[in-house]
């Protein structure tokens, strides 16, 4: 159960650490869209396989969690902590990063990252709909007004490129890897509390193991690869895959998932800000605008993430 106190550590309410915390997870994932460009390439400057960057990725955080489990002697899942493991696998070690892959090869970071900005309003349905969350009607309201700017600006951005307002079919597959990495979010939220953060991204990429290393073995690159896209698929799998899990399943588990899941709307743009020294792609007074927009839909859907709570029994 959490309570309210702060805690005796860091001084810290666990809703404003775990804040704090979803915060740290986002900032590491954000780099995920211009780190996985990087090492996958363009379609007309190819690097890794967007298979090999997602199995290759799982496989190598996979390596260091087995090293983790071990030092740590923390026990197997049980049966009923399984299930929402698995989850996690198929939706943040397997689905995400492979869609996600595939898009980066026909899209920039910056356009990747007004698309996947609709994951906040899917983690908070997914929550309330796996793990029984509920909330206000304004926090509805300002997750759909969030997500419509996010939308709205990937819009825009597309017309300004002549491509019409119409979404490509790599948005396609960008959609399905927000349904995929929410699936997964709420899947690790669930077994958290039992487990420990830790624990969770680490047994997802453990039971991977037998998937993503043939995998990586098989689609190993034949071809010569760029430096720079190896160091980004380190990247890739050590923090993206690893270890910004740690941060970002705690803060979901202290915050509350409907709360916490709102920082979210901050990762587009610190996507597009990376994405400027790391890819070279342009920052304009229109990405400013929205990103200002954005994060006062963050602020005010804080405020109402999670209607008054009873008083506890002591």
């Amino acid at each position: 159960m959490t309570h309210s106190t702060a805690s005796p550590h860091t001084g810290m309410k666990p809703e404003t650490l775990g804040l704090w915390l979803g915060l740290v997870g986002v900032t590491v994932f954000a780099l995920t869209l211009p780190m996985t460009r990087l090492a996958t390439g363009t379609t007309d400057a190819p690097q890794l396989s967007p298979w090999f960057v997602t199995w290759a990725r799982a496989a190598l955080a996979g390596g260091l969690s087995a090293i983790y489990l071990l030092a740590t002697r923390s026990r197997l899942p049980t049966r009923a902590e399984r299930g929402p493991l698995l989850l996690s696998l198929v939706g943040n070690a397997i689905g995400y990063p492979l869609l996600l892959g595939w898009a980066l090869r026909h899209v920039t970071a910056s356009h990747a990252a007004v698309i996947t900005a609709l994951l906040p309003l899917a983690t908070a349905a997914v929550a309330a709909w796996l793990m029984h969350q509920r909330a206000r009607l304004g926090f509805w309201l300002f997750a759909g007004l969030g997500s419509l700017l996010v939308a709205a600006y990937s819009l825009l951005r597309a017309a300004q490129a002549g491509h019409g307002f119409g979404l490509a079919w790599a948005d396609g597959l960008l959609l399905g890897a927000v349904i995929a990495a929410a699936l997964g979010y709420v899947g690790g939220a669930k077994v958290t509390p039992v487990l420990g953060a830790e624990r969770v991204i680490s047994w997802v990429c453990v039971m991977a193991l037998p998937v993503t290393v043939p995998g990586a073995l098989l689609t190993w690159p034949e071809n010569t690869i760029a430096p720079s896209a190896w160091w980004a698929l380190l990247y890739v799998g050590v923090f993206s895959m690893w270890a910004g899990f740690f941060a970002w399943f705690r803060g979901l588990a202290l915050g509350g998932a409907l709360r916490v899941s709102q920082t979210q709307l901050l990762q587009p743009f610190i996507s597009i800000l990376a994405a400027v020294p790391l890819l070279g792609e342009s920052l304009d007074a229109l990405t400013l605008l929205f990103a200002l927009a954005v994060v006062a839909t963050v602020f005010m859907g804080r405020r109402m993430a999670a209607p008054p709570r009873p008083k506890e029994h002591a």
